[in-house]
């Protein structure tokens, strides 16, 4: 596995790039990223790498001879959390058709695009057929301590669902307790904690669009906590202190905004079947 050419698209943190050392394949990565602070945290980690800036700029006749393409849209404008949603109209999540656009021109020999699992039934359907592919639906929670709905479309042959590794939010804390089996989904709002712990618990115990945990074994209120930067990256199954390049909230932003390494690990085994 020498050499493999990977173009990867609104690359965020370079999760594409963790999983593919993760299956043991060797490549040439390059990444298209606009987020500068994502790319601080990439670079740090794979200085080899390439990097670029504006998918707009993208010429995907360059990348014409490579093997793989890769990538994961904002799905802002998909998600059943967005009130009055666009879809695939929406000005953030309407940058999928860049993705589209450069996979034609590219003419990949194989390509892995992920969004989020909730978009309505008919821009489901508009991916699926301008990929000819229909999508895997895989929730991270076989493979981490976090929920993570989402959906993959791809020809990488004999994708399926990974096993339950059984791994449970408090398996992975570095300290306290949890009342909970998972992790709400990670998010980039994870990265705006709130201050008052009231307001947290309430957040908590009546949104469910939080995960905190509790010093303590009675779970009170005043020993709650936010997730640490390591217990977020454990979350996303990230090596730990890969995203030690910025302070914690920072950090929480783009690992929100990241894949969950492990299951497109779980995918890329079908890549290393095929090709080696």
């Amino acid at each position: 596995m020498n050499g493999l050419k990977v173009l990867s698209l609104f690359d965020g943190i370079s999760c594409g790039r963790v999983a593919l050392d993760k299956v043991g394949v060797n490549c040439e990565y390059h990444a298209y990223e606009i987020d500068e602070n994502a790319k601080l945290i990439s670079s740090d980690n794979y200085p080899q790498s390439h990097y670029y800036s504006d998918v707009f700029e993208c010429d995907g006749n360059k990348f014409k001879n490579f093997d793989l393409l890769i990538g994961g849209s904002p799905c802002q404008d998909l998600s059943v959390g967005m009130k009055d949603r666009q879809g695939l109209a929406g000005k953030k999540s309407s940058l999928f058709f860049e993705y589209l656009r450069i996979y034609q021109e590219m003419q990949p020999k194989y390509f892995l695009f992920e969004n989020v699992g909730g978009m309505s039934q008919e821009d489901k359907d508009t991916i699926s057929g301008l990929f000819g592919v229909q999508p895997i639906r895989i929730n991270s929670s076989l493979v981490s301590a976090a929920l993570r709905n989402r959906l993959y479309w791809t020809n990488i042959p004999n994708v399926s669902q990974p096993e339950d590794k059984d791994i449970n939010l408090q398996d992975i804390l570095e300290s306290g307790y949890t009342d909970r089996k998972k992790a709400r989904a990670l998010l980039a709002s994870d990265s705006r904690p709130l201050r008052d712990k009231t307001r947290m618990v309430y957040r908590y115990r009546k949104t469910g669009f939080t995960t905190l945990v509790f010093e303590d074994k009675e779970l009170s209120a005043e020993s709650c906590r936010y997730m640490t930067q390591t217990e977020l990256e454990r979350c996303m199954t990230l090596p730990e202190g890969y995203t030690k390049k910025l302070p914690r909230d920072k950090a929480a932003h783009h690992i929100g905004n990241g894949w969950t390494v492990d299951v497109i690990a779980h995918i890329f085994k079908g890549l290393k079947n095929a090709i080696a």
